[in-house]
């Protein structure tokens, strides 16, 4: 039977060794609070042990944390950073984040280029239910682009591709 107390026990005993998806996992459990009292501070601290492993769902979820002030003072500077390091790793959330704050000038310099790459990356990484919706926001995104910045812009997607090929 499902019991969120028994899952967030066996959780700690291999996030306290060290295991990044554990770690994650826990973090998950604070913020949802299921198996322990919800708890903001707790779970960025689980998700950031989680990130500094190299999680990528821990890295957006941490992003999204300092994005929104949720359990860490708001940074912008902070959640692009550990967008940053998702998105890297082809996560398309943290790519949309990433996109997001290009395109709104948060945490960095406003560049609707790079955010058109990040959105670009993300409706390639996304799963097909999500791709749709993201096209849009790409396109979007695009329609303020001249065709040298999309064409310039569409090398660098190609060859962020070759470098990183989707699984």
């Amino acid at each position: 039977p499902q019991d969120f107390v028994e899952a967030v026990a066996w959780s700690r005993k291999a996030a306290e060794q060290g295991d990044a998806t554990a770690q994650f996992n826990l973090g998950v459990a604070y913020r949802r609070g299921k198996g322990v009292p919800q708890d903001a501070v707790e779970a960025a601290a689980w998700h950031r042990q989680a990130a500094e492993q190299g999680h990528a769902n821990a890295q957006s979820n941490l992003g999204f944390m300092y994005r929104t002030g949720e359990g860490v003072p708001q940074d912008a500077v902070e959640a692009v950073a550990w967008y940053r390091q998702a998105a890297e790793q082809g996560d398309a959330l943290a790519q949309v984040n990433l996109g997001t704050m290009y395109a709104n000038g948060r945490g960095v310099p406003q560049d609707d280029v790079e955010a058109y790459k990040w959105l670009n990356l993300a409706t390639t990484y996304a799963d097909a239910s999500q791709r749709e919706g993201l096209a849009e926001q790409r396109d979007t995104t695009a329609e303020r682009l001249t065709p040298e910045q999309r064409a310039e812009d569409q090398k660098r997607v190609e060859e962020w591709l070759a470098a990183h090929p989707p699984e």
